[in-house]
């Protein structure tokens, strides 16, 4: 090597260490003009949260907190959402009225208690004969259930979510054995949506009550049978010390949606990041507690039929077959209620015909071939 290309290479060397060395402090000053900014405070907000729900009851009650503390969580406090169980801020049934107004943000309840306000409400919970959880996610999701929803939320300044299902309900307790369709004339029964304007079409008189007035009214003969939810939740609440008939299956509610709705003024408001954090908070609780009442409903039924004599009975063919009947009039009469019903009831009933092809095709045959093969005994 030349001397002097040896030379210009150790002055190239010597240069770049000390442009190297110039950034590595420079790096370090703008680490320490970092530490030494102050922290930008996030703008911290509280969202109120009312329900339809007696505090703290099992499943309903703790969904509704659980979705609450769901966002809060996720948030990291940006969005504290303060919960107001039934009665706390406004009554159980004046939840709707009072996020609608804005007296509250956000409500979690069942939407066919609204159906005051439009009967169209009943589809985005349960209706006669209706989706099943899993169709009624899929209805919502990827359905056109969603932006359906949307629409017809929006004319009452309310955004609604899905958020919770309780799966196939019961068909109610009874003070008397219900034989024929003859059995529920006159009979007066708790059961809210189009499953009480079915039970009217058929003689009964059904009437709409919050969770926690039906024990006392069962009690007193003000009604002579309700339904609830299914074994877990009707456990809870006592039925079994006033009634002991236990009828199946629940024709009105095959897969109880509950939902999250949100003050559409309020949903506006939110960054971009919070709605998707409502959003996802919402359907994180859809579908944990649809799991949680398939782990308790088993053995909650148990206790009630071991323990505390309760008795099965499953509503006659024949009876089915009449409630079917009247379910079909009870449909089409609210399709034909207004152009919004007209369209909600087109696309929920087109994707019922292809989610049942599809049901019976995969879920209910394999429902029957599990029934013949080996117990895990």
């Amino acid at each position: 090597m030349k001397r002097r290309d040896f030379l210009a290479g150790t002055a190239t060397g010597v240069a770049l260490g000390a442009g190297a060395l110039a950034l590595s402090a420079c790096g370090e000053d703008k680490k320490e003009e970092k530490k030494a900014a102050p922290a930008v405070l996030k703008k911290k907000r509280e969202l109120k949260m009312v329900t339809t729900w007696p505090k703290n009851f099992p499943g309903l009650g703790t969904g509704a907190a659980r979705a609450a503390q769901r966002i809060t969580d996720m948030s990291d406090g940006e969005l504290t959402v303060k919960l107001f169980s039934a009665g706390e801020l406004v009554p159980a049934l004046e939840c709707f009225d009072a996020v609608s107004n804005g007296t509250a943000d956000l409500y979690h309840g069942a939407e066919y208690y609204w159906q005051g306000k439009h009967k169209a409400f009943n589809f985005f919970t349960a209706v006669p004969f209706g989706l099943t959880a899993g169709e009624m996610d899929a209805w919502v999701h990827h359905g056109g259930g969603q932006a359906l929803w949307d629409e017809l939320a929006a004319g009452f300044n309310v955004k609604g979510f899905a958020c919770g299902n309780t799966g196939v309900q019961m068909g109610g307790w009874f003070n008397k054995e219900i034989n024929s369709v003859e059995d529920l004339k006159g009979l007066k029964i708790r059961m809210p949506g189009l499953g009480g304007e079915v039970l009217r079409k058929l003689g009964a008189a059904a009437i709409t009550l919050p969770g926690g007035e039906i024990f006392p009214s069962l009690q007193s003969g003000a009604i002579d049978a309700t339904e609830w939810v299914g074994p877990w939740n009707d456990l809870a609440f006592g039925f079994y010390k006033v009634t002991k008939f236990y009828y199946y299956p629940g024709f009105h509610e095959p897969g109880s949606t509950l939902s999250c709705g949100v003050n559409l003024d309020v949903w506006k408001s939110l960054t971009p990041s919070q709605q998707a954090i409502v959003e996802n908070a919402t359907m994180a609780e859809n579908n944990y507690m649809m799991a949680e009442f398939n782990a308790r409903n088993s053995d909650s039924l148990d206790v009630l039929v071991k323990e505390h004599g309760v008795q099965l009975r499953k509503f006659s063919d024949e009876i089915m077959q009449k409630i079917g009947e009247a379910s079909g009039e009870v449909m089409r009469e609210v399709a034909a209620s207004d152009e919004i019903s007209g369209r909600i009831f087109k696309s929920f009933a087109e994707f019922r015909k292809k989610a049942m092809g599809w049901s019976d095709l995969s879920e209910k045959s394999y429902w029957e071939a599990r029934g013949l093969s080996y117990k895990y005994e």
